[in-house]
């Protein structure tokens, strides 16, 4: 008996951008909806900001899950006051231990003004020493990219923007209907 979660494609149907640097924190997220082999929407809005405004959350896998891990989420940012990375550790608990929450498939990226992290299904939360993440089907070809293009004279949204065209030129998953987010850090 093999558990639905191993089946997963975790790295599957979007690409999901953030990229920090300088004094920007930048959140890209394309809008290509698939099902199967088939597009059926161009325009999906997969980066939202959430904690009154001052989170951004990007998302990749079931939709109906990312939106149950992001309310989840903004719970958890509300009840310890605008704390993301407590927020973030205590939803991982969370969706690691509660059983209903294990079956959520689904990736999330969120960032603040200071810190940008990577939250899995298997109750990781990580902050990526470089501040940039990638996830998605074309996550890593957009990660690749933005660390190609970080130590140029670009800035974080030049970066972002051409980091998803790469990935949207490469994986038939990603379009290049690209939503951008923006904080301007501290």
């Amino acid at each position: 008996m093999t558990d639905k979660n191993s089946n997963f494609p975790g790295w599957h149907g979007t690409t999901i951008l953030c990229v920090r640097k300088g004094n920007q924190v930048i959140m890209a997220g394309d809008g290509q909806v698939s099902m199967g082999q088939t597009m059926v929407k161009a325009n999906a809005k997969k980066v939202r900001r959430i904690g009154s405004g001052e989170v951004l959350a990007g998302f990749a896998g079931a939709t109906a899950d990312a939106f149950t891990l992001l309310e989840r989420l903004e719970s958890k940012l509300e009840r310890h006051r605008g704390q993301l990375t407590r927020a973030c550790v205590e939803l991982a608990k969370d969706w690691r231990t509660d059983r209903y929450l294990r079956r959520l498939e689904a990736l999330m990226a969120v960032a603040d003004k200071n810190v940008s992290l990577l939250l899995t299904g298997t109750g990781d939360v990580l902050e990526p020493e470089d501040g940039i993440i990638g996830i998605g089907s074309g996550g890593n070809f957009a990660l690749a990219a933005a660390r190609a293009l970080y130590d140029s004279d670009l800035d974080a949204e030049e970066i972002a923007r051409r980091s998803m065209k790469v990935a949207a030129d490469i994986c038939v998953y990603t379009n290049e209907n690209v939503l951008i987010e923006k904080l301007d850090s501290e």
